[in-house]
């Protein structure tokens, strides 16, 4: 059906590769211009580039996320999404949630921590690693809006679902994020660019790349944006400063060493929690705007990053590198969140402040290449790596104000109290060493085998005011293995198992850790490759299982660290379910698409309380979404739209239940450049000014119902040369 579905297009588009460099170099982001730029003979790498910037497409040749082999998306035996820098620039994506919003199959909460920790989850399960440039970090409890999410910086972002255990190691089996960071370009490129929206949105951008000497071996790339705007909300605001540097050196005709750095500042007055709910957890319907906070209130983000890489390609075919990243995050918030007190009906404010220190690094050291056995060509990974982080937070909470007049709340009436910063402590430390080994093998033409393990110690640490909780995990063994069949030149056949191991740091209500989980990811689809691989389809069927998975409590009444600390309870065995189906890439030269629909069915199988199993598990996540974007050129004009549409949420239990109904979101964008360097962009988001809630509230005692958007725009022009 996929294949009948998409042989009517015309296959007489083709995907641009550079099978002679890793380096790509464009400066068009228009079908319509096309820049042929002369071989860069600096290395001798055989693999096509994934770089997307410039190609003007919603889709690359290749990805080697999922199992640190170069494949070819089709070629690949699990579910990948790719937001290219295309796509990025036409739906306006300021930052990874933004990108996140827009990805099939990914669903934001924010339900427990408010609007500044956005949690990506996927099937069903919480997304706790995110890769630079391949390199992972933790995500932790806190969420990834600390980390340098400013989109500026990245060339594309792949998203691959399901368990990434191989190389990853351990994990949620929901997917991996892997931001592509811009790299420096051969040809001298500078770009220029402002905006300006409503609610007094204003923020501009600069880019400048090209080499450093004449023979074009030394490169360098940097790039720095500012954002400052208010919100839909009262009061609330945000300003956010951005500074990339990177550069490329060819140290010799085979070598390429990477340095790079980056910092991000956010200055935000925002909340803790979010907009309270009856007793009963229905909606009070307060207007869109309401801001229960004060107006001294404030969410600073600092976050450093640094990373180092160095390729080295032989002869025969065989590639070596060797990478670090380090990224270190600050938070400094002062921010309030309301609790209903449900004896009296009163609402109160009650403000934390909370200082966060975050460090992560990543090491590895990888090889790839290709080896002969029974007289046909294999391919081979093997690697190396280390991550540790170090987690130091500290700070503590006060009632503020007790019977609030939610309906008419005075930003100035409460004076900023006194907080004892000594009232709660948290420092945690983990280490994961893992070696593994990854084998594509070419049984015959049509039919390849992939199987990996890795080997995997982990330790972790975790020292509060009163206790130390601690444990160590050695030789975990991680096994995967994937079948791709080709059906004919167009189309694949596949089918995938990977383990699950995921140490956690999650509490119950005696303060004592949970148990690892464990568990196995299945999977099995067919994709399709159309027009040279400038289109990409995929229809996919998974299943998970783990067992003593953290599920949090309904009711976090009964749990003495809340809410700086959410109580959960394990699981017996959790099974999630479901397909995807997508489709990124061209239809025509000139009509680029991306859209997928994903259905998630995640229930308890197996529990210590016989009431729980069959019971649908996380309702706070949507069991049906679907989510298209896209944009047709046409000379000097663009113009694209898109709709994100989701099934109900909700949670439930007895005598409390909210809940947000299906709803849909319409955007619209039209561009217009003028000559070759002049562009002018509209995006249009929530058209049709739909209200909703993006994340809803679990419990009255910390109030989470996050609106979502309300009908806005931004006007874009860009000056490139």
């Amino acid at each position: 059906m996929l294949a009948a579905f998409l042989g009517i297009f015309n296959p007489g588009i083709t995907q641009a590769q550079n099978t002679d460099s890793p380096l790509v170099v464009s400066t068009s982001s228009s079908p319509d211009e096309k820049i042929i730029l002369p071989t860069v003979s600096v290395t001798a790498s055989p693999e096509p580039s994934a770089v997307t910037e410039g190609t003007g497409s919603y889709t690359t040749p290749q990805t080697n996320t999922a199992t640190k082999l170069p494949l070819f998306l089709r070629e690949t035996p699990q579910s990948v999404t790719v937001i290219t820098r295309q796509r990025i620039e036409d739906q306006n994506m300021a930052t990874i949630s933004n990108a996140m919003q827009h990805t099939p199959g990914v669903f934001i909460t924010s339900s427990q921590g408010g609007p500044e920790r956005d949690r990506f989850n996927v099937r069903g399960f919480s997304v706790d690693n995110i890769t630079f440039d391949g390199l992972p970090i933790s995500l932790e409890r806190y969420g990834a809006d600390f980390l340098l999410a400013d989109m500026a910086l990245y060339d594309r972002v792949e998203i691959v679902r399901g368990a990434t255990g191989l190389t990853q190691g351990t994990g949620n089996p929901s997917a991996t994020i892997n931001l592509v960071r811009k790299r420096p370009t051969l040809i001298p490129y500078l770009s220029v660019k402002g905006h300006a929206g409503n609610w007094d949105r204003y923020g501009a951008e600069a880019d400048i790349s090209g080499p450093l000497n004449q023979a074009g071996t030394l490169r360098a790339r940097v790039v720095a944006a500012y954002q400052n705007h208010d919100s839909f909300q009262d009061v609330v605001s945000r300003e956010r400063k951005t500074f990339h540097f990177i550069a490329e050196a060819n140290i010799s005709h085979k070598s390429l060493l990477t340095l790079s750095a980056s910092r991000q500042e956010n200055n935000n007055v925002s909340m803790w929690g979010a907009l309270p709910v009856a007793a009963n957890g229905s909606d009070l319907k307060l207007p869109r705007s309401t801001f229960l906070g004060n107006d001294w209130n404030y969410w600073d983000k600092k976050s450093t990053s640094a990373f180092a890489s160095l390729e080295h390609y032989f002869d025969n075919r065989w590639k070596v590198n060797l990478s670090i990243n380090y990224v270190q995050a600050d938070q400094d918030f002062f921010a309030p969140y309301i609790r209903l007190n449900a004896s009296t009906g009163q609402y109160s404010q009650e403000q934390g402040r909370y200082i966060y220190r975050d460090e992560r690094t990543s090491y590895e050291l990888h090889a790839n290449g290709h080896f002969r056995l029974l007289d046909r060509e294999h391919e081979l990974v093997l690697g190396l790596n280390h991550r540790d982080g170090d987690f130091h937070g500290y700070g503590g909470s006060t009632t503020a104000f007790m019977g609030m007049d939610i309906y008419h709340w005075d930003h100035a009436a409460v004076p900023r109290p006194v907080i004892n910063l000594n009232a709660w402590m948290m420092r945690t430390d983990e280490a994961q060493t893992g070696a593994y080994v990854t084998t594509r093998l070419n049984l015959v033409d049509s039919l390849k085998l992939v199987l990996g393990a890795r080997l995997d110690w982990y330790e972790f640490t975790d020292k509060g005011l009163a206790s130390v909780s601690s444990y160590k995990v050695s030789r975990n063994l991680t096994k995967y293995a994937g079948l791709i069949y080709d059906l004919d030149k167009r189309h694949s056949i596949y089918a995938s198992y990977t383990d699950i191991f995921k140490p956690q740091n999650n509490y119950d209500i005696s303060g004592n850790l949970l148990d690892p989980v464990i568990g196995k990811n299945y999977e099995i689809g067919i994709k399709g490759e159309y027009h040279g691989g400038a289109l990409n389809a995929s229809a996919a069927i998974f299943r998970i299982d783990q067992e003593k998975l953290a599920m949090i409590l309904d009711d976090q009444n009964v749990c003495p660290s809340y809410p700086a600390i959410s109580c959960h309870r394990a699981a017996g065995l959790v099974r999630s379910q479901g397909v995807d189906l997508e489709i990124q890439g061209a239809i025509t030269p000139n009509w680029q698409l991306g859209a997928g629909y994903t259905f998630v069915d995640k229930e308890t199988r197996k529990d210590a309380n016989p009431a729980n199993i069959g019971q649908r598990a996380s309702t706070e996540m949507p069991r049906h979404q679907f989510k298209l974007f896209t944009a047709y050129h046409r000379g000097p004009w663009r113009v694209g739209g898109g709709v994100n549409w989701q099934s109900d949420i909700y949670y439930k239990r007895t005598g409390f239940h909210s809940r947000q109904d299906a709803y849909a979101v319409a955007d619209l964008m039209a561009g217009y450049r003028v000559g070759k360097n002049l562009d002018f962009q509209l995006n249009i988001n929530n058209l049709f000014d739909k209200t909703y809630y993006r994340s809803i509230s679990s419990s009255t005692t910390m109030g989470a119902n996050i609106y979502g958007d309300p009908r806005n725009f931004l006007l874009t022009a860009k000056y490139q040369f």
